[in-house]
């Protein structure tokens, strides 16, 4: 029998029991369930990732639905827990799912959301943040004051990169790799070389336009009396990485980008480099990365994220060029909000027979705490398996997937 799990409870006599693993930042997430009759008990443990015994607790004998979190396991034993106590939802607070067997969820019939739009531009922010950390030792440098070794200004000390005129290099321009090449090339000036599977047309016309219509960065540049920037969508991703002074990791994760930066591909990049990951953990061979950051001390890398977090692999926490945080590119008080509120949006819209929304990044109406949300699941991954309605905005009309 499992173990208790502490909890507290919202609105004890809703009609909806929906659990959260989690405390989310935020409450407006908590009054959305409650004005739908919800009762709403969230984890209070004082561990940082519960175990699947945990969860089965705190699922019970009857739950509706479950917001988790994207280090907590979810497979097929928590959806059967799940779908024998009658819950037919459940929603990551984060925009990946690594951790959730979406066939198993399919196999109970339990809808999965996940909160995607909201996470652009912190991420981005974040991935930037790392680049001038990096690029200008800054973390080096703060550590030597707090240390109370400095006595003095010295030509040499802490000496770094300029990113101004370099080349940035982004390793997938989707939403938030075009981002954040638009932040360093308009903070910096940096020219940019990137690629993708796909052309980032938008992201081309940003810098240097296609048409005399459109008045890029690079032409406002240019009528400044500045040189323009330039872009170039690269053949290889080796291309990139041979080219760029600072490269930016924002693929998705999947058997083809697993350790997509491994040795060989250290390698072939600049021996004073920037290399920056706010992605996924495992696109990085972390034990080669380690021993390139040891072989190449001017070679400088900032991680938002592990390949077996929350571990970092032997050696990286001693290494000085290597800037390191706990996963917390999207660590903003608007974005954990939102995301709390998007997954809290998708249970209570499974709960209640809502469509799902036909544009999951275009999650606005859903953040607008001057108005009341869409009638809607905000982002379900499998609603094509569980044949679910889909909303459409223009004319609020429900379609069936097909």
């Amino acid at each position: 029998m499992a173990k208790p799990v502490s909890i507290e409870v919202w609105n004890p006599n809703g009609k909806y029991r929906v659990v959260s693993t989690k405390s989310m930042p935020g409450t407006r997430w908590i009054n959305l369930l409650v004005q739908q009759d919800c009762r709403v008990e969230i984890c209070t443990e004082k561990k940082t990732i519960l175990s699947v015994e945990d969860i089965i607790a705190l699922i019970g004998n009857k739950c509706d639905g479950v917001i988790g979190q994207l280090t907590e396991d979810w497979g097929d034993t928590l959806f059967s827990a799940l779908s024998k106590a009658g819950g037919k939802a459940f929603s990551n607070m984060a925009v990946g799912y690594n951790n959730v067997d979406v066939d198993a969820a399919n196999k109970y019939g339990v809808a999965v959301g996940n909160t995607p739009g909201v996470l652009t531009e912190t991420t981005a922010e974040l991935a930037a943040s790392l680049s001038l950390a990096a690029s200008r030792r800054i973390v080096e440098a703060d550590g030597f004051m707090r240390a109370g070794l400095y006595d003095g200004w010295l030509p040499h000390l802490f000496v770094g990169n300029l990113l101004k005129g370099q080349t940035v290099g982004v390793i997938g321009a989707g939403r938030i790799g075009s981002a954040y090449a638009r932040m360093m090339i308009e903070g910096f000036k940096m020219n940019l070389i990137y690629y993708d599977l796909y052309q980032a047309t938008r992201l081309e016309k940003f810098v240097t336009g296609m048409s005399d219509s459109i008045f890029s960065y690079g032409q406002f540049l240019k009528a400044s009396g500045e040189e323009p920037v330039t872009w170039k969508r690269a053949s290889s991703m080796d291309e990139v990485l041979q080219v760029a002074d600072v490269i930016s990791l924002h693929p998705i994760l999947d058997k083809t980008t697993y350790h997509l930066i491994n040795k060989e591909r250290l390698s072939k990049m600049k021996k004073e480099a920037i290399l920056i990951n706010c992605s996924r953990g495992p696109v990085v061979d972390e034990e080669a990365l380690v021993e390139h950051l040891r072989q190449n001390p001017m070679f400088r890398v900032g991680l938002d994220v592990f390949e077996d977090e929350p571990y970092m692999k032997p050696g990286l926490a001693d290494m000085k060029n290597a800037i390191v945080v706990p996963h917390i590119a999207s660590a903003s008080k608007w974005t954990r909000e939102g995301m709390a509120t998007l997954a809290a949006l998708n249970v209570l819209g499974k709960i209640k027979g809502y469509p799902t929304w036909s544009n999951p990044n275009a999650v606005d109406p859903f953040l607008d705490e001057k108005s009341s949300p869409p009638s809607a699941c905000p982002s379900i991954v499998n609603a094509k398996a569980l044949v679910i309605v889909k909303y459409r905005i223009a004319g609020f009309e429900a379609l069936k997937m097909i």
